[in-house]
Formats: structure tokens, sequence, C-alpha cells
């Protein structure tokens, strides 16, 4: 499924921050100053010399979602995409809103104890894997569980949010700087 290491003379490197546009710079330098460090999978946005503001302009907008059911999003999207870069680093920001080892894992696999979580996250993983063509059963139990026509589209926009993310992980391939997330059993 590597087909990147497959293709001879085909590399992609993080490009540093005298190899970017001074607008990126300035983000590098925002991003070092809140996080102590440029995430690599940040870094290789940067290529473009728009793309890193339009990313996280789109990613930090307000939403109807609070941020334990963006990180469940987050991984279960990143889970079924195989992103091992975007499962590593919201293990890591899971746990900074509250989950346990065993809560992370158990939304890596598409599930939760708590049945409202429960219903966003099989939704997530439904939508991802059938690119929005969704088992009507899992609306119902979506909405059931008290989220909103709001809530879907939010859902939707965290998901795509996501996949763009996963996708350019999984095409560079950029080094993942970040404890690397526990493989699934």
């Amino acid at each position: 499924m590597d087909h990147l290491t497959e293709t001879p003379g085909i590399t992609f490197s993080v490009p540093t921050r005298d190899e970017v546009s001074p607008a990126n710079q300035a983000i590098f330098d925002n991003l070092q100053s809140a996080l102590g460090f440029v995430p690599n999978l940040y870094a290789t946005i940067a290529y473009s010399g728009n793309g890193l503001a339009r990313y996280l302009a789109y990613q930090n907008t307000k939403t109807s979602l609070s941020n334990r059911e963006k990180e469940a999003i987050n991984l279960v999207v990143s889970q079924v995409n195989g992103c091992v870069y975007c499962q590593s680093a919201h293990t890591v920001i899971g746990k900074m809103n509250g989950f346990t080892d065993e809560q992370l894992l158990d939304i890596r696999r598409g599930k939760s104890a708590n049945p409202k979580l429960n219903a966003l996250v099989a939704l997530a993983a439904d939508v991802t894997k059938n690119r929005g063509y969704v088992l009507p059963d899992l609306v119902a139990a979506f909405f059931e569980q008290g989220y909103t026509r709001e809530h879907l589209v939010d859902l939707i926009l965290q998901i795509s949010d996501k996949i763009a993310m996963n996708y350019l992980h999984n095409l560079t391939q950029v080094p993942v700087d970040f404890p690397l997330a526990p493989t699934l059993s």
C-alpha cells in the first residue's frame, strides 16, 4: 500500500523556516511560540505560499462540536484512512482533552462506551469509509443522541479537515514527530 516508496526519486523533505515564504515564516514563529515546535505536517503544508494560513484558518474556525468531539472524529477518520501521523498527533491531543488510553483505542476502533460519542464516532467512520453514503440507522442514532443538523454539517467539515491532512501525510510520508500511536490489536 505504500505507493510512494515504490516510486523511485519521489521524496518529500520537511521544509525549514528559511525555505518557506515570509508569510509562512511568521506562522512558523507563531507555532514555535505556541507549541514549542512546528509539526512536520504543518511545515509540509508551507510548500504552498498560502496553504498553511488557509488550513489553520479553516481548522480553527468556530464549530458546534466540542474539542473532545473534534478529537474523536480526528482519531477515527485518521484510523480509517491509515494515517499514522494523524493517529499519533491526535492521540496526544486526545489525552490533553481528557481521554484515557483505552478510550482513545476504542475511538480508533470506531466505538465508545459513551452512547452520544459512540453515535458520533460510528457516523464519522461510516462517512469516511463510504465517502458520504452512510447507513440511515447511523444518521438516526446520531440525531437520537441529541445532535442536530448543525452538528451534522460540522461533522462533515471536521472530517474534511482531517482527510486533507491524512492524504497529505499518506502521500508525503514526512517523519512523524509525535510519540507513535499504539497499533490496534
